[in-house]
């Protein structure tokens, strides 16, 4: 089972001693911090636990699946995240 936002919300909350409400506003701090750095290309890093980064997608061809048809993909942006020592060592002692 995956935490949804309300799960993970309810879950700091009790490890904090915070309320819902303070809790909430700190998930959603965190996210809005997570989109800035990665909308300005700084990434953002939690040592040992993960990082993520905005990594530059080359222009490339690609197949239209349902038709067979040869597409061209534009140059973009997508978003790589790594896990930490910390989240390695906890699934791989499972």
């Amino acid at each position: 089972m995956a935490y949804n936002k309300s799960d993970l919300v309810n879950k700091i909350a009790q490890k904090s001693n915070l309320t819902k409400a303070q809790s909430e506003a700190a998930v959603n701090a965190f996210q809005d911090v997570l989109v800035e750095a990665l909308q300005s290309g700084e990434g953002l890093r939690l040592t040992g636990v993960l990082s993520a980064t905005r990594v530059k997608r080359a222009a490339r061809t690609g197949r239209n699946p349902r038709t067979g048809e040869t597409i061209e993909i534009p140059a973009g942006y997508g978003v790589k995240i790594s896990a930490g020592s910390l989240l390695k060592k906890a699934v791989a002692n499972d």
